[in-house]
């Protein structure tokens, strides 16, 4: 069964590189990325893992913890993590999820049949403090991710999880952002004390709120 936006995340133990985890327990209370990678020893993953640590201080900065997964084992992973180092230049600083049975890849349904029946594609699930799905990514074995862009949205997350707010296409932080239209303009005017530009009725444009 798939795991859609606004589900809680399945719960489940698992062996890491770092100790034994309960998913939740070891999420606690802040925000979580969790992502699949198809196979240990593998040219694009290679990449994607030292892209994830190089930005792992980032994902700290927003209580955000980063969390590996494949259908190899933990000691796979180990040895895999000095190729890491040495094509990327960055340690491995988050734990990497065994799964050999692959119970957390059915668990979060992070295997296509019709991509491959024995590996995971590219799954990336962003997790709340709730503990709810907010965002769901999958790409296929050839394209590497972008942790950047992992990074956009989770401040677009945690910003219009606060506010009465969404961020417009191709948002940063600092742009402006999008009045949710449920409220009237005398509501937005109280809330957004910096004002609004009104483009259309059901489309208005104010300061970031939180900055």
């Amino acid at each position: 069964m798939s795991v859609r936006l606004g589900d809680v995340a399945p719960d489940f133990s698992a062996e890491t590189t770092q100790g034994s985890i309960q998913f939740h327990a070891w999420k606690g209370s802040g925000w979580a990325v969790l992502f699949s990678h198809p196979k240990d020893f593998t040219p694009v993953c290679t990449t994607e893992l030292g892209a994830a640590a190089a930005l792992k201080s980032e994902f700290d900065k927003r209580h955000c913890k980063l969390i590996g997964l494949s259908v190899d084992s933990v000691e796979s992973h180990l040895r895999w993590e000095g190729d890491i180092k040495d094509v990327t230049g960055h340690q491995v600083n988050f734990p990497m999820i065994g799964d050999p049975d692959r119970a957390v890849a059915n668990l979060y349904d992070m295997i296509h049949p019709n991509a491959s029946d024995t590996m995971t594609v590219r799954s990336v699930f962003v997790i709340g403090p709730d503990h709810k799905v907010k965002l769901t990514l999958t790409y296929p074995a050839s394209t590497g991710r972008n942790f950047q862009e992992l990074l956009r949205v989770i401040d677009s997350l945690q910003l219009t999880s606060g506010y009465s707010v969404s961020t417009p296409a191709d948002w940063k932080p600092g742009d402006d952002v999008i009045i949710a239209p449920a409220l009237s303009d005398a509501e937005a005017t109280e809330k957004f004390p910096k004002g609004f530009d009104t483009k259309k009725p059901y489309l208005r444009m104010t300061p970031q709120p939180d900055r």
